[in-house]
């Protein structure tokens, strides 16, 4: 299996990467880990260059962060993108986010953040992860006026059903992740979305599992099984098909 999604740069994992990924090894194929802050751009490269190839990473600007952090960081975060391209397989998570972000003032400074990014991927021909928390209509909207669609998109925890025939239409993917469990409507979502437009994610250190100090990669299993039996199929073919989407994707 492919874990499409993690943050291996998280203080939880400080100390117990070499263990841990030589755990992780047993099970998955590889792991991409997404930088979403500019102060977590030069530990995650250097976990890229510690357990290349297993892991691939991703560098992005969290919508999130959108008033803590300024142009500076934007350019910084631009600069080292295009720095390290050879390196990086995708551009992201980058976005919007409507959750934490109520402002208009800061939203739509996060239009023109995710603009600039998606002008990026289009320039260095990488793929973009975007994270659209309450925000997916809009994102997708963006996306497609910036000439996106048949391009490489991961949407990231889409969490919006009515957008199923966009994603399709426009050849992008989304990831699930053991939340499929315990959410309906992501069930809804795994049940609807064909299975050649889906990846497995973890968004790990989150979303722990019992007994788990801390959620991890192999947790893709989860969510793996989850929607075997929700498509009714085995879980060998999730996992075959749902590596092969992870593979078009990164490369």
């Amino acid at each position: 299996m492919i874990d499409s999604h993690c943050h291996l740069e998280q203080k939880d994992y400080n100390g117990k990467l070499e263990i841990l990924i030589e755990k992780w090894k047993k099970e998955l194929e590889f792991i991409v880990s997404s930088c979403a802050h500019p102060k977590d751009m030069e530990k995650t490269l250097e976990i890229y260059k510690r357990f290349k190839p297993f892991v691939k990473i991703c560098i992005g600007f969290h919508p999130e962060y959108i008033k803590e952090l300024d142009e500076k960081d934007v350019e910084k975060t631009i600069d080292f993108i295009k720095k390290y391209k050879k390196d990086i397989s995708a551009i992201g998570e980058v976005g919007l986010d409507y959750y934490w972000i109520k402002e208009e003032e800061f939203r739509e400074k996060q239009k023109e953040v995710f603009i600039r990014f998606i002008d990026l991927a289009k320039e260095i021909n990488l793929p973009l992860i975007i994270h659209s928390r309450d925000a997916g209509k809009e994102a997708v909207c963006i996306l497609e006026k910036c000439d996106m669609q048949n391009k490489k998109v991961l949407m990231h925890l889409m969490q919006d059903r009515s957008l199923i025939s966009k994603i399709i239409e426009n050849k992008w993917f989304i990831s699930i992740g053991p939340g499929v469990v315990k959410s309906k409507n992501m069930r809804k979502i795994a049940r609807d979305m064909p299975l050649d437009h889906i990846l497995l994610e973890t968004d790990s250190p989150w979303f722990k599992q019992e007994n788990q100090e801390f959620g991890e990669p192999i947790n893709v299993r989860i969510a793996c099984e989850k929607i075997a039996e929700i498509k009714n199929i085995s879980i060998e073919e999730v996992d075959r098909i749902t590596s092969e989407n992870a593979k078009k994707l990164f490369g």
